[in-house]
């Protein structure tokens, strides 16, 4: 696979683990952190943008992705462990600061980051699903509810190996269909077939997936055989093993249970995308969760995979955020 041009590929020791980044320009630090099921690869677009505009731009493989480590132990995924690998990468660029941006499971690990270390993260932006403060209701409860007679994806991933024989039966397949069932690309939501946000009893995930006659134009072969390679390495224990860390998390942040993040902030979603719509009564707290928010802003048209259904906006979006600082 070529990097993008500029890019560079290096690895840190960082935190008892090894991090994989891909690294662009020069000047104020800005971390991107990916979510599920991607790499740094999801930020291919914008490290370019970012280092034209003097920024150094690190997109990292996530512990349990791409080239980085992946421990064992289901709970060497809590955030906390997450959110030390940033602080620690920090250090380890020579940097005493950065602002951080992340999307899907990136955003929280962003927002998680800046909540605990304002000293280090002097600024952060989540893409697709928007701040919430720790609650005093575990999120395995508030996703039940959800659900109703169904079971929520959360859920679904919760046990060892159920979700991961699922996907790695056909992973190229699975993975095309998921990107393009949560993308604005896909049929609108069918009521009476219902979407992969939940799994019918003894049903998967696939079941509900659709898929493009046509590559969508943000996703190419060649793009998706980046992602498929990363996995087939790899597997999904580690991304998987993010989820089943939903309640360790929730005991863990018990003391920051209603508190804002103290530093400038942006959120990025999609009208289209499911985290974005769900997070509805967290976007309206912003005034209080995020007292020093530059922006919310809201994609027409785009679905879950925000930073590559829409670069331009994002990279836009980005620079102007960061550019205000």
């Amino acid at each position: 696979m070529a990097l993008p041009t500029g890019c560079t590929s290096q690895t840190a020791n960082v935190n008892g683990v090894r991090l994989h980044y891909v690294e662009a320009g020069s000047g104020p630090l800005v971390l991107l952190v990916h979510g599920f099921p991607e790499s740094w690869y999801s930020w291919r677009h914008q490290l370019t943008s970012l280092a034209n505009a003097g920024f150094r731009a690190v997109a990292i493989d996530v512990r349990g992705y791409g080239r980085s480590s992946s421990p064992l132990e289901v709970h060497d995924y809590r955030m906390l462990r997450l959110v030390a690998d940033n602080v620690e990468l920090v250090k380890a660029l020579g940097e005493t600061e950065a602002v951080i941006v992340g999307h899907d499971w990136g955003a929280p690990i962003a927002w998680t980051s800046a909540l605990l270390r304002p000293d280090v993260f002097r600024a952060v932006a989540g893409l697709s699903v928007p701040f919430s403060p720790p609650s005093d209701v575990s999120p395995l409860v508030m996703m039940r509810a959800l659900a109703g007679d169904e079971e929520f994806y959360v859920e679904y991933f919760q046990e060892p190996g159920r979700a991961e024989a699922e996907i790695e039966a056909d992973i190229r397949q699975w993975l095309l269909g998921f990107y393009f069932t949560a993308s604005g690309d896909a049929p609108p939501p069918d009521p009476e077939r219902g979407t992969i946000g939940t799994i019918p009893p003894g049903g998967q995930m696939k079941d509900r997936m659709h898929f493009p006659d046509d590559m969508p134009s943000w996703l190419s072969e060649q793009d998706l055989d980046v992602y498929v390679g990363d996995f087939e390495r790899n597997g999904f224990r580690g991304g998987l093993n993010r989820y089943r860390n939903v309640h360790r998390d929730w005991e863990d942040l018990a003391a920051y249970r209603g508190c804002a993040i103290q530093v400038p902030a942006l959120f990025v979603g999609g009208d289209r995308d499911g985290p974005t719509m769900l997070g509805a009564t967290a976007i309206e707290n912003f005034p209080t969760t995020l007292p020093k928010l530059h922006a919310s802003i809201i994609l027409e048209g785009c679905g879950h995979w925000t930073q590559q259904e829409q670069p331009a906006e994002v990279d836009a979006a980005l620079l102007n955020f960061l550019g205000s600082l």
